[in-house]
């Protein structure tokens, strides 16, 4: 494990979440989610802690910021560039930058590894990875990000941003989707 990884919030396999019916859940996905996994607040906290760690480590110099998802966080001198790997993105503007990768979750690892072998190429002074959520799964290449918020166990999960074929994203909480709602929103 890199030295500067700070430990995260690691939720145990047998976590079951909390009963829907404890938080405001649209009445659209109601039948479409088992629980809620992470609640909005735990989120918060979650975000903040790695927000701090994050300035800890690289606060002192300016960030660029790469992100395959969104980032919303102003509190720092960056500058954000939002990429797809399988477009033909020019990355030479990253040669000698503080290069901070920002992702929603990290399933396999595989596309993190294919975007730091990308990224790394271009010789940028640091690049360090952070992750809101990051899946144990048996489908593991064993990459773990610089900074992590919450392990979780493999569930397929939604929520905070976290779509599925589009849906989902605008729920507060990270939940577990149903059976029902994959079918529902499967394309």
């Amino acid at each position: 494990l890199p030295q500067t990884l700070v430990p995260s919030v690691v939720i145990s396999d047998d976590e079951s979440g909390y009963d829907l019916s404890l938080f405001c859940i649209p009445n659209r996905y109601a039948k479409d989610l088992e629980r809620v996994f992470i609640p909005h607040g735990l989120i918060m906290d979650g975000t903040e802690r790695l927000a701090r760690d994050v300035m800890k480590e690289m606060g002192g110099h300016h960030i660029v910021a790469l992100s395959l998802n969104r980032n919303s966080d102003r509190s720092i001198p960056m500058t954000v560039d939002f990429i797809r790997l399988k477009s033909y993105y020019d990355l030479s503007t990253l040669t000698g930058q503080n290069v901070l990768t920002v992702e929603d979750i990290i399933d396999t690892g595989k596309t993190m590894q294919t975007l730091l072998f990308l990224v790394k190429q271009y010789n940028p002074k640091v690049v360090k990875i952070t992750s809101l959520l990051v899946k144990r799964t048996s489908q593991s290449v064993g990459y773990r990000p610089d900074f992590v918020g919450f392990e979780i166990p493999d569930k397929f999960v939604v929520g905070y941003a976290l779509d599925y074929n589009e849906y989902f994203g605008d729920l507060n909480h990270v939940c577990v989707i149903s059976e029902t709602g994959k079918s529902k929103y499967k394309t």
